[in-house]
This record gives C-alpha cells, sequence and structure tokens, in this order.
C-alpha cells in the first residue's frame, strides 16, 4: 500500500527504528514486527529505516532488502516510511532507493559520502545522486557531520533547495548545529526561497530549543518516542512551556542515552525492558554493556518511571 509521500510540510516525529538481532547476531524478524507495533502505539508520525541507528552498514544487502520488505509490510501504509540509502555507490544508492519506492515507501535519506571537502563537491555529490533518482522520488538530506565527517554549510543547503524540488527534507544532526538551524530558516525567509521540513535528530537532545528555532519535528530513535510524539505535538499547539516541562522530566534518561560510542546499545536494552525487542544485542563492531552500565540504566529508569508516576502521567 503506497503511503503519501514526505513533503516541505512533513512534521511530528518520524522514529529512527532499530534493527533488532538476535542474541547471535542474526536478523530476528518477529522482533523486528512487535518493535514496528511497539513505535505505532506510540503515536509516530512515520518512521526512518536503515539508517545508522538501524545499524545499515553492518547489514549485507539481502538482509537490508529483508528487512526494508518487512518493515514495509508490517506498516502496511499506515504511517510513511523514509528509507536511508546511503551508500559508498551511487548505483546501489539508486538501485535501493527505486525499490524502497515501489514498495511504498515514503521517501529516502541520504548522508553524503565520505571525504566530501569543499561545497563544490557536497554539491556536486548530491546534484549527482537527484538526477539519477529523478524529480518523482523524495530525498531527506542527512547532515551529520560526527559521522560522515563532511561539514554541510548553509550555503550548500540552500543552493540544494533552489536547485532540485525533489530535495524536500534536512535532517538536522550537525552538532553544535542550532545556530545552522536559525540561518538556514532565516536565509531562506529573507529569500523568499522555498521552505522545506526540518526533522531533527541527536537523540532529541535539544528538541525544545530546535522546535523554538523553526524545526518541524524529530527524527531520532529516544527509546521513549512518546515523549517525543506528546512534546512535539504540544509545540504545534503552541503549548511550548508544557512541552518543555514534559521533555525535562525525560531529560536524564535522553542525555544518558545519547553518550556516543555507549548510546546503541543503551537504547537497545531500554526497548528490551520495554518489550519491544527479544534482544539488545549489537551487531559487532559494536558496544556491549558490562554490569555497573546495566544497573546504571535500570536506576535511571526507575527515577523516571517514579518522576511520571508522581505527575501523573
Amino acid at each position: 500500500m503506497q503511503t503519501e509521500k514526505i513533503s516541505e510540510t512533513t512534521k511530528g516525529v518520524y522514529i529512527i527504528a532499530a534493527t533488532p538481532f538476535t542474541d547471535s547476531g542474526e536478523l530476528d524478524l518477529e522482533s523486528t514486527d512487535s518493535l514496528t507495533d511497539f513505535y505505532l502505539e506510540k503515536g509516530v508520525t512515520g518512521f526512518t529505516i536503515l539508517g545508522m541507528m538501524g545499524e545499515a552498514p553492518k547489514l549485507t544487502e539481502e538482509e537490508t532488502l529483508t528487512v526494508m520488505d518487512r518493515v514495509l509490510k508490517r506498516i502496511d501504509g499506515r504511517v510513511p516510511v523514509v528509507v536511508g540509502v546511503s551508500h559508498a555507490s551511487n548505483r546501489h544508492v539508486e538501485r535501493l532507493s527505486k525499490t524502497a519506492m515501489d514498495q511504498g515507501a515514503a521517501g529516502v535519506m541520504v548522508a553524503p559520502a565520505a571525504n566530501l571537502k569543499t561545497d563544490e563537491q557536497v554539491y556536486n555529490y548530491y546534484a549527482t545522486v537527484a538526477r539519477l533518482l529523478g524529480p518523482d522520488i523524495p530525498i531527506c538530506l542527512q547532515d551529520f557531520p560526527q559521522v560522515t565527517g563532511v561539514h554541510m554549510s548553509v550555503a550548500v543547503i540552500l543552493k540544494l533547495i533552489d536547485d532540485f524540488p525533489q530535495i524536500v527534507m534536512l535532517k538536522h544532526e550537525d552538532f553544535p548545529g542550532m545556530r545552522k538551524l536559525s540561518e538556514v530558516r532565516e536565509q531562506s525567509t529573507a529569500a523568499a526561497r522555498r521552505r522545506i521540513s526540518i526533522l531533527v535528530g541527536n537523540g532529541g537532545l535539544f528538541l525544545p530549543q530546535e522546535m523554538l528555532r523553526g524545526a518541524d519535528g524529530a527524527m531520532t530513535g529516544f527509546a521513549y518516542p512518546e515523549m517525543l510524539v506528546q512534546s512535539c505535538a504540544l509545540f504545534d499547539q503552541d503549548r511550548g512551556e508544557e512541552a518543555e516541562d514534559l521533555f525535562n522530566l525525560y531529560l536524564p534518561l535522553l542525555r544518558h542515552e545519547f553518550q556516543y560510542g555507549l548510546g546503541l546499545a543503551l537504547r537497545k536494552e531500554t526497548l528490551k525492558r520495554r518489550g519491544a525487542i527479544r534482544s539488545a544485542y549489537v551487531r559487532r563492531p559494536g558496544p556491549v554493556l558490562n554490569a555497573t552500565d546495566m544497573a546504571e540504566l535500570g536506576r535511571l529508569i526507575e527515577r523516571q518511571d517514579r518522576l511520571l508516576r508522581e505527575r501523573g502521567l
């Protein structure tokens, strides 16, 4: 079933879905189903699958296609799905993008190839991808220099927006990057430029500030997606103070989960404790929690649960 494609007006929470594995490191398709159901039950607006948090670089091509097919069929058009297609080979990006769209995806997310050093190189990379994919496949630019090592300037982002109408979304994940978000919005307004959707990442760590600077929602994988959903909905209703109060209740756990190097293991362990997946296995090479890490996470979860109960939440 084909859902509506992502567009410049897309807003809300597009959860970055984890990829569940068994304790031996094989794909766990039953947990893929239960995790998909979990995210839907928490009210997410859409999904982003096969992203960096989804451990896409560790999947074989066959596994990639298996996960994509499983999730799209499970969702069955109920919400839009963006598929991460980043790869060193443009031909792989093209093939996976067209396969995803044929199977009902709402758009694709593309991070820049490694080792792009100048604005011209970044522009030419995305221009090539946009021409390969054509005008009918909506593209989300993934700006995540902490992982890609590629800096995308405001100038090159705006030039890409001007030149390629199929670029409809920016996943804003520079760090620190809130000033960049403001500059994209301010310079677009000043030049009467097409306004695109901006969804923010980095675990949602700066969500209130980013929403106030013009973000349209979140594209991240915090293990309590209901907080992201509720906070974004409150901002959308001009109830920013309530949104920030709610966000602050979850902030200690969100900040803890955001740790570089360990965050994915913490997130998967939390999803396991919430009953969404059967195993917290992170495919190697990847982080492994020790006994102290596990106890620390448990204490933070207990504190958060207590605070939410005390406030009737």
